[in-house]
């Protein structure tokens, strides 16, 4: 959360954002960075001041959608109200848990993002990819980092499982609690760059937090014995103006990340099934048992493993299902609208 006094550019103020509020009566708004989102709540600030708004079941104010960290906003400077939302450089966002079809934002205007795994039991390669297919289909910088090296012999293997996933992911293994060990990190925290945190609890991403700005404001959580399992210890989605002049968002770790709308970035993560699916026969094949099917024959050569078609076969299914479940809660609440104006002519 902002504590101080800042500049835009302190905040992340860009070239594309300030082409947007030109285009708009600079004398009647202001803009502002939300930076933090908790409870039907969020904190925007201007630089020189931060204002606490109440989100509603849809929106705030005239806006349609809900805004998220990292987002720009433009406030009526005689209400202070938001009246929009500028254009995103970047959007990461997931289906919501639950039972309700809804899509939830979980942070924008994204320069890198940090996928944060730790050396133990909660490794696991097909959470990783999705992170992968996350940023991908954002079209933003990633980097894995491994944490706790500390607390294993066995860093350097979980590394090698890791360098597989996507060639050109930079991977580091760090001891989180340790400043010398997260130097190798700080040529990512550029001033006026916005950098995102993302993982399950308990992989240290609030100790990161900590060591990197040089705090200890933040509480860190203990972990269970057995499973490796974490506490939430973050709460709420946050944006930090590091020492560095970079800015960090913060999210509470993650139990679950239904993929929506992600095709492309799904085929990218996993471009040599993607090429082997070319050569297949048929345009419809399920890669089971059909003949002629590229995928079948690079499993069976090895340039692609069972794993990794697994996991490639259930994010495009999962998807798709829920691309064509948002689609069709949209076509309902469209209908009610509809249904709605007609009545209230008559």
């Amino acid at each position: 959360m902002i504590q101080k006094h800042h500049s835009l550019n302190e905040l992340g103020w860009k070239e594309c954002f300030k082409e947007q509020f030109e285009a708009e009566d600079g004398a009647k708004y202001l803009p502002a960075r939300v930076t933090m989102t908790h409870k039907g709540h969020l904190v925007v600030s201007t630089g020189e001041s931060e204002l606490l708004l109440k989100i509603a079941g849809k929106g705030i104010g005239s806006l349609n959608e809900q805004p998220t960290v990292g987002d720009w906003l433009l406030m009526d400077r005689e209400t202070m109200v938001p009246v929009k939302i500028l254009d995103r450089t970047s959007l990461l966002q997931r289906m919501a848990p639950g039972q309700e079809v809804k899509l939830q934002p979980i942070a924008a205007n994204i320069d890198t993002l940090f996928i944060v795994s730790s050396c133990n039991t909660e490794f696991n390669l097909n959470r990783i990819e999705r992170y992968i297919c996350l940023a991908l289909e954002a079209a933003v910088n990633f980097v894995l980092v491994l944490t706790k090296e500390d607390l294993t012999e066995e860093a350097r293997q979980y590394r090698e499982q890791a360098e597989h996933l996507y060639e050109s992911m930079p991977i580091v293994t760090i001891n989180g609690k340790n400043p010398e060990s997260v130097e190798c990190l700080h040529k990512w925290f550029r001033p006026g760059e916005t950098v995102a945190l993302l993982g399950s609890s308990g992989v240290g991403k609030t100790t990161l937090l900590n060591t990197i700005n040089g705090t200890e404001k933040e509480k860190t959580g203990a972990i269970r014995q057995g499973d490796d399992k974490g506490r939430h210890t973050t709460t709420t989605r946050s944006l930090h103006v590091m020492k560095s002049g970079a800015l960090l968002i913060d999210v509470p770790g993650i139990r679950e990340l239904q993929l929506h709308d992600c095709h492309a970035g799904i085929d990218r993560a996993f471009s040599e099934i993607v090429e082997a699916e070319e050569m297949c026969r048929f345009s419809d094949c399920s890669h089971e048992q059909e003949p002629g099917c590229g995928v079948l024959e690079a499993l069976e050569k090895g340039s692609i493993t069972r794993r990794r078609l697994d996991n490639y076969l259930k994010l495009k299914e999962e998807a798709e299902k829920n691309t064509e479940e948002i689609a069709e809660r949209a076509k309902r609440n469209t209908g009610k609208k509809k249904k709605y104006v007609r009545k209230w002519k008559k």
